[in-house]
């Protein structure tokens, strides 16, 4: 910890035509330790961020990899700095050295007969009198029907990070008053612009979605600091002008909750936490008048301590001739109708804490490029609910969180007609559960705990099969303590994955019970998906 991240030069293969590249991050560890957070980063520009698993003193080896095709723009480009962070801390107790390999295997969809809803395009771009214009290069190819083709690659990516990288190229936001972000000018040709943002929560707040209001914590004397509620909401700014924001997936780190749970199957996103997209498009008339603007990243109501930074994808018209300008004007810029409702009941330790949260927009703008003379139109709900309960004076405790957003994007003809269309709706609901039962006549306590989750998506687009991915994990665990020792435990963890799309379909089914894989089981097949029963005899192992 306190050191800057590892860095080496990049060279993308020689005499090689790709058109699709996946991310290795292979690590091991050859003695004990807890979850650690890690990012790689390529010229600033965040491909991976991840977490690593806890390992005991016999060491742990894992690997992931992640199709990183979106960031073809700079994969391209020969001596760049790849630079990889994991902040570790190495002691008497912790004593887990981590090494790390970091791979790129490119592949060439065209020649290998699969499926894909289009091509990618791999290009270098150069700065011409303020526009970037292509640059062609023999890895690439350039044979996209349309300048809207919703899978293909940006142009040009401008990392919003923080300072030189000497500590991590994310900023570091310890409260809700903070503003972390970057001025930036975009090419003038540029037609379309998504901001990708990377975010992880830690320290106080890496249970945000558990925590109660300051209030209780008070009036009961408590020495906790994880409090300030259970809302947390990312919020970007241009300028001084709110344009989008995100409520973040709720991943749990290898140690949360309860570890066993994660052995050897890990939470959902912790070996690859998701980043998520926010379309700028309609603010192209604003941010096309040549002047530097602020993208500005901040958390509502976040305490100590939250990673953010982001990636500004732009998309580039190539085929117009210099002096060449996309024409841009924002239509309907209005601020995000918000509302948000809290509310606490509480006698002591039991008691109960509700917020629920809404907010709805809707951007559009009139764009004119060599493609024609188009409108964008965005819109956006998003809705929020947590709650908290706690009983037997603060023994048992249950938390159910809901966070639903559903986002569309129309393109619409100079004539009014529908280009594209692309709607995606997404769902993550999250309930935990924690109990502990009175002590013994031997002094023992039984503490049980349960959790499920799950994160569910859905996307329709004009001209395409729509593709949905169903993922969710349930968990049992229970824990015999004496004191401050644990006498005996076991737990089970279940997990069910199904993706359906025009690549075809899969499934998996995986469960582990007390770190031992049980089942692992996955087909291919466009029927039902593989779903899990419930597993009930580990709540009998302890009576």
């Amino acid at each position: 910890m306190g050191l800057p991240p590892v860095s080496v030069a990049y060279f993308p293969p020689s005499n090689c035509s790709w058109t699709h590249v996946a991310l290795q991050f292979n690590a091991s560890s050859n003695g004990f330790q807890s979850d650690r957070i890690a990012a790689v980063w390529l010229d600033g520009t965040e491909l991976l961020r991840t977490s690593t698993p806890q390992s005991t003193g016999n060491g742990v080896f894992w690997n992931v990899t992640k199709d990183v095709t979106r960031y073809s723009s700079i994969l391209v480009n020969a001596n760049s700095s790849l630079s990889v962070m994991l902040e570790n801390l190495v002691n008497d107790i912790y004593t887990g050295v981590y090494h790390v390999n970091i791979s790129f295997l490119y592949y060439d969809v065209q020649n290998m007969n699969v499926p894909s809803s289009s091509s990618s395009t791999n290009r270098k771009v150069k700065l011409e009198n303020d526009v970037f214009v292509d640059n062609p290069i023999i890895t690439g190819v350039n044979n996209l029907t349309s300048e809207y083709d919703k899978d293909k690659p940006a142009d040009l990516i401008i990392p919003i990070i923080s300072g030189n990288g000497s500590e991590g190229f994310w900023f570091r936001i310890l409260n809700e008053s903070e503003l972390h972000g970057q001025r930036v000018i975009i090419p003038s040709n540029t037609y379309k612009a998504v901001l990708e943002i990377y975010v992880s929560s830690h320290g106080y707040d890496e249970f945000w979605y558990s925590n109660p209001p300051d209030s209780y914590i008070e009036m009961n004397n408590l020495t906790t600091r994880r409090g300030n509620g259970a809302y947390r909401e990312v919020l970007l700014n241009i300028d001084e002008n709110l344009v989008g924001s995100v409520v973040p997936f709720p991943v749990i780190f290898a140690g949360g909750i309860n570890p066993l749970y994660w052995d050897p199957i890990v939470s959902i996103g912790a070996f690859d936490l998701p980043s998520f997209d926010i379309d700028l498009t309609p603010f192209l008339g604003l941010l096309l008048d040549g002047q530097s603007h602020f993208l500005g990243l901040g958390v509502a109501d976040s305490i100590p301590f939250w990673l953010v930074d982001a990636n500004l994808h732009l998309w580039l018209d190539i085929n117009c001739a210099l002096p060449c300008e996309v024409q841009a004007k924002s239509l309907d810029s209005s601020t995000p109708k918000f509302k948000i409702e809290r509310s606490s009941s509480f006698v002591g330790l039991d008691g109960s804490f509700e917020v629920e949260m809404k907010r709805k927009s809707k951007f559009s703008s009139w764009v004119k490029s060599t493609a024609g003379s188009l409108t964008i139109k965005v819109s956006r709900e998003l809705k929020f609910k947590n709650k908290i309960k706690l009983y037997q004076n603060g023994t048992e405790k249950k938390i159910k969180q809901k966070v639903k957003e559903e986002i569309e994007v129309r393109v619409l003809s100079e004539s009014g007609s529908t280009i594209s269309k692309t709607k995606v709706k997404r769902k993550y609901p999250l309930t935990i559960t924690r109990k502990t039962l009175p002590s013994r006549e031997d002094g023992t306590r039984l503490m049980l705990s349960n959790l499920d989750h799950k994160w569910k998506e859905k996307e329709k687009s004009k001209g395409y099969s729509s593709i949905s991915l169903t993922n969710r994990q349930q968990c049992n665990a229970w824990m015999v303590v004496q004191d401050h020792n644990v006498l005996y435990d076991g737990a089970t963890t279940q997990q069910s994955y199904s993706y359906e799309g025009e690549a075809g379909c899969y499934s998996r089914v995986i469960s582990a019970v007390n770190g031992k894989l049980m089942n692992d089981i996955a087909n291919s097949l466009c029927a039902a998906p593989l779903t899990f029963g419930s597993v009930s005899a580990l709540w009998h192992q302890y009576g």
